[in-house]
């Protein structure tokens, strides 16, 4: 890709960059101590939320409420906890989920405050048609999403990837080429491949040699006639009597 086609690269990755927030009403534990399979049965999930300028509180949120707000929001959305006090905005930090099912059994957030800037991870939205897929090759994903810092207050949703610059086989979008917003500074490493074309390398497949039936049937023939050549043994009249 040359110079020119670079500069019109970096013109056409677009950023999709809306502030979306969401709300999730949470309750306060009195007793930090209570049993948390005992909340996980009522249908809650025992959870936290702390900050640079929060203190941390012991909190419980309906189960299927947060699932339904971590499936819109994931890391870069701010998430506006009510029910205990003022909103609070903040970010969802860490979900530890449960090995058999896979469900969330404890939420970390993280209350945030405009203008001190944060680092998380804004995952990234694919769009458009590689003309060099179009023709065969193969679309290589390198990278789901990308590091950023920014003020959570304006904080990216997602980030949108036009493929359709993707022109020739070797073609590649690097993190630099990605043209960011005003306020948000790109922390992933800039000359970190985001996606490539590639050609299609098909598998070939192992011959299996064809198995020489002559010569196992000339083995098995050996085998037999030294087996009828072996002399048998006679018991003497002594190992006879013995028997007897």
């Amino acid at each position: 890709m040359g110079v020119y086609e670079r500069i019109v690269a970096k013109l056409r990755l677009a950023l999709y960059s809306t502030t979306v927030m969401l709300t999730l009403a949470v309750e306060k534990r009195i007793d930090a101590g209570a049993s948390a399979p005992a909340l996980r049965r009522a249908g809650s999930i025992p959870a936290v939320v702390y900050g640079a300028h929060h203190a941390a509180t012991p909190i419980s949120v309906e189960a299927r409420a947060f699932e339904k707000v971590l499936r819109e929001a994931g890391e870069a959305t701010i998430v506006s906890l009510t029910g205990i006090g003022e909103s609070l905005p903040t970010l969802i930090h860490e979900v530890d989920l449960d090995p058999l099912t896979n469900h969330p059994r404890h939420v970390d957030f993280y209350a945030v405050t405009k203008g001190e800037k944060v680092e998380v991870h804004v995952p990234l939205e694919f769009i458009g048609e590689s003309p060099a897929v179009e023709k065969g090759a193969n679309l290589v994903k390198v990278f789901h999403e990308l590091e950023v810092e920014a003020d959570p207050m304006n904080l990216p949703h997602n980030i949108n990837v036009d493929v359709s610059v993707l022109v020739a086989l070797g073609d590649k979008i690097h993190a630099s080429d990605i043209v960011l917003p005003s306020g948000i500074k790109l922390v992933t490493p800039a000359e970190e491949v985001v996606a490539l074309v590639q050609e299609i390398v098909e598998e070939k497949e192992e011959e299996i040699a064809p198995v020489d039936i002559s010569s196992i049937e000339v083995e098995k023939k050996g085998k037999e006639e030294e087996e009828s050549s072996t002399p048998t043994e006679t018991a003497t009249p002594e190992e006879k009597s013995a028997k007897g």
